[in-house]
């Protein structure tokens, strides 16, 4: 007989060892977690209803994918899986693809991808492009007709995924399904623990943020700057970019080059397998750049964050400047949260996505 997880506990000493104690909004969460666990690691039933999922919705540094760490940690058996949404989105759409001229090619994806698993915990649960909202519908609906429990985080409610109200209606359907399938839980708590810490973040490995960016200031944080003849046609596909500089697993970018061009997140994810150590120059205020180029550099930010990614970030003005003004992408706010992890972004993050 298996013994009954004290979740209570689980909860409480992972946030003791942390460093900060849970506030009400994460403790009212990790309530569906705990009925979760309890009902997962307790089932003797092959057949039978599937035990409801939870979504963990609300607002950066939070703490949400922290009380999802937690959960999956203290799970016991092996037919589990955490990954990150983009991590799986790049690879369930080629999987897909591949199955595509088959019957359930939606559910041989995911039999290729997660094998067994009978639990999954998505991070960073989203989507802005409407085809990616096609693509959803096929994960969301392998996920349930393969009777796997999904938990996921995410900036948005289920209702306010793809908020562009020109294609919404292209994710209402999924938001039902999962509204659901799923107890739908919010953590707002006052506190952006990123920022005021101690932190239940995770982020990026080492790096910095560096403005101004002139040479001393470079020299100081160990960065040589590139020669003209560093400059690198890099190639990952089918597809190639410019880099100013590529040594060993390091690679340095400028924005223009990276962010300016129609680049996807599975092009950033590609290129993070190869690059281990990154530096991105030119960072531009926001306000005076293309849109699509900020909301892809909002991506970059995520993938590089969530593969603790070492970044050394050089801009042109203090990241509060940088990320402030009107008609920003809705996910500027979780861009300035992870970027304020950086070390010297701190004293330059107030303001940021306000």
């Amino acid at each position: 007989m298996r013994t009954r997880i004290d979740w209570v506990s689980v909860f409480d000493n992972a946030a003791r060892d942390a460093g900060f104690v849970l506030d009400d909004c994460q403790r009212t969460a990790a309530a569906p977690l705990a009925r979760l666990g309890d009902e997962l690691s307790g089932r003797r039933r092959i057949f039978g209803s599937l035990p409801r999922g939870v979504y963990v919705w609300g607002p950066v540094g939070r703490g949400k994918s922290w009380l999802v760490d937690t959960f999956y940690e203290a799970m016991p058996g092996p037919h589990k899986r955490r990954i990150h949404f983009h991590e799986f989105f790049r690879e369930f759409h080629s999987r897909y693809a591949a199955h595509r001229q088959e019957p359930g090619a939606g559910e041989r994806a995911v039999q290729d991808l997660l094998g067994e698993a009978r639990l999954v915990c998505f991070d960073e649960f989203h989507v802005h492009d409407p085809g990616d909202a096609t693509i959803l519908a096929k994960v969301v609906s392998a996920l349930f007709a393969r009777r796997i429990t999904l938990v996921a985080t995410s900036n948005y409610p289920p209702s306010g995924l793809l908020p562009n109200p020109l294609f919404h209606h292209l994710i209402e359907p999924v938001a039902a399904a999962l509204e659901v399938a799923l107890d739908v839980v919010e953590v707002a708590g006052p506190h952006d623990y990123r920022r005021t810490g101690p932190a239940p973040a995770t982020g990026f490995g080492l790096g910095r943020y560096l403005w101004p960016g002139d040479p001393d200031r470079l020299a100081a944080a160990g960065l040589r700057i590139p020669e003209p003849s560093e400059r690198r046609q890099v190639a990952f596909g089918t597809r190639t970019v410019t880099a100013l500089a590529v040594r060993g697993t390091e690679i340095w970018f400028d924005f223009t080059d990276l962010c300016d061009r129609p680049f996807s997140t599975i092009d950033y994810l590609r290129l993070t397998d190869r690059y281990s150590h990154w530096t991105l120059s030119g960072l531009p205020v926001l306000t005076t750049a293309d849109r699509d180029a900020v909301q892809r550099f909002a991506n970059l930010v995520d993938v590089l964050c969530d593969r603790r990614i070492p970044l050394n970030l050089i801009a042109h003005a203090p990241l509060g400047e940088c990320l402030s003004g009107d008609r920003l992408p809705p996910d500027i706010h979780r861009t300035a949260s992870r970027l304020a992890l950086l070390p010297g972004a701190a004293d330059t993050a107030a303001g940021a996505g306000q």
